[in-house]
């Protein structure tokens, strides 16, 4: 779906998540006072970082209507960057997240295109990203972003638990890489971004799959970076640690997070802003002689 330029409708996005260990509920003011405490850690805050040089440029961010991927299209919007993104069509919420990221992206003045396409479906990838050129013009940014887990030990572990999030978080990422390639070689330019995680360097009990997955793009990131350099083009990565997403929380107990925490240098949690403006920097002039790269993002918890 194109959009044109309007302006934010100022509707809130649904709140991140409650900090609750598993199996725990909690109702009422409790519930409302922690949603809203996650929203405003989310929401854009104060001191934005803003880059030269981009402005007018065209950027792909896959799962961009949600999280992480919101706060980077949201970063590369506010310097100009026209956005295109996709998101997974589970149903009436994601479409409305969608719509909501749209509105908001709008407001700074960009044009907006998103659409849901799966990213384990070569040909939609394909397709979703001929539209893009054909609707917005050459693309020079594409940020890996889209991603899932699935958790549990390895020996309960099914064969869909584990090529379901191996083809989204790996193989979703090359189908847009090899798409995008050919237009970036043709034009002798271009900045892609890798959003890994460091359970790509540490893994924890149950994430056999994910850990896999994360550290196969490092993979793909250093193997891209090589072949498509002599094009002028740099293809990097950043490896988020414990970033406060809904995703985040409804998948993690508590005690873990508290956990990670203690074991962080900066002893917080990120949030998706910290992410967004890692990626920024690569895809800016300032990181133009950084290549293959992996950039944590992480408050010290790879230490």
């Amino acid at each position: 779906m194109t959009r044109r330029n309007r302006s934010p409708e100022g509707r809130k996005e649904p709140g991140q998540e409650t900090l609750l260990p598993l199996g725990q509920s909690a109702t009422g003011a409790a519930v409302e006072q922690l949603l809203e405490e996650v929203e405003a850690d989310t929401e854009p805050r104060g001191q934005h970082i803003i880059v030269g040089g981009l402005r007018g440029r065209v950027a792909i961010v896959t799962g961009g209507s949600t999280g992480i991927g919101r706060a980077i299209a949201r970063a590369l919007a506010r310097s100009g960057v026209h956005i295109a993104f996709n998101y997974l069509d589970g149903g009436e919420e994601d479409r409305l997240d969608a719509r909501r990221t749209a509105d908001e992206l709008e407001g700074y003045g960009v044009r907006v295109l998103y659409r849901a396409v799966d990213c384990t479906d070569s040909n939609e990838v394909t397709r979703f990203v001929d539209h893009v050129e054909s609707e917005m013009g050459s693309l020079f940014i594409l940020v890996n972003n889209a991603g899932m887990g699935r958790d549990g030990a390895l020996w309960r572990m099914t064969d869909e638990d584990w090529s379901r999030v191996l083809d989204t978080n790996l193989s979703g990422a090359f189908y847009f890489l090899r798409a995008v390639s050919a237009i970036f070689r043709r034009q002798e330019g271009g900045k892609v971004v890798n959003v890994s995680s460091v359970h790509a360097f540490r893994s924890e009990f149950g994430l056999a799959n994910y850990a896999a997955s994360k550290a196969g793009l490092l993979a793909l990131t250093r193997a891209a970076a090589l072949e498509l350099g002599p094009s002028n083009v740099n293809v990097n990565a950043v490896a988020p640690g414990y970033i406060r997403t809904t995703r985040l929380t409804e998948r993690v107990p508590s005690e873990i997070l508290d956990e990670a925490r203690e074991r962080s240098a900066l002893r917080r949690l990120g949030d998706p802003q910290d992410v967004a403006g890692a990626v920024l920097f690569l895809c800016s002039e300032a990181a133009r002689h950084m290549t293959g790269i992996t950039l944590p993002v992480d408050g010290g918890y790879l230490l």
